[in-house]
């Protein structure tokens, strides 16, 4: 696996919820190429829960949203946003469990919107939530003037 720079940390006052590293209340996610995917670890921690070692679904859907984002970048050389986001909860994900891994692979893309696939394990590698996102995705232009995107791309 190849670690993904994020070039975004270094604007100034980049504050990211999903992965900006220097923001105190967020999960700082960072993420990894592997072949057409990519993956994320992430270990859950104990405000991030509902029920009790129960992680918040809104928190694991953000999770599946961020590197579905890093899915884009990396994949499709643009930037975008999301147009539709659908989760399937299988199970419920135990923060104690330990480590999180998402897996996240561009599957279709339809004109300017981009379907990409995620999957999220527990600790103990076991299939807890499925998501489906679909980006709308910039020009390679508009996300370099106008969104940040690194000119010479991830």
């Amino acid at each position: 696996m190849k670690e993904i720079y994020n070039f975004f940390k270094d604007i100034p006052d980049y504050e990211c919820f999903g992965c900006a590293p220097d923001n105190p209340h967020g999960l700082k996610m960072s993420f990894f190429e592997d072949g057409d995917e990519v993956v994320s670890t992430w270990e859950p921690k104990s405000y991030f829960c509902g029920y009790i070692d129960i992680l918040h679904g809104g928190i694991q859907a953000t999770l599946c949203d961020e590197i579905s984002s890093w899915t884009v970048y990396v994949k499709r050389g643009c930037s975008g946003v999301t147009s539709r986001l659908s989760m399937k909860y299988r199970r419920p994900v135990i923060a104690s469990k330990g480590m999180l891994t998402l897996r996240s692979k561009l599957v279709e893309m339809r004109r300017q919107f981009a379907v990409i696939h995620v999957q999220l394990f527990d600790g103990n590698n076991v299939l807890c939530a499925e998501c489906e996102t679909i980006f709308h995705c910039f020009s390679r232009e508009e996300s370099i003037e106008k969104y940040g995107y690194p000119p010479n791309g991830f």
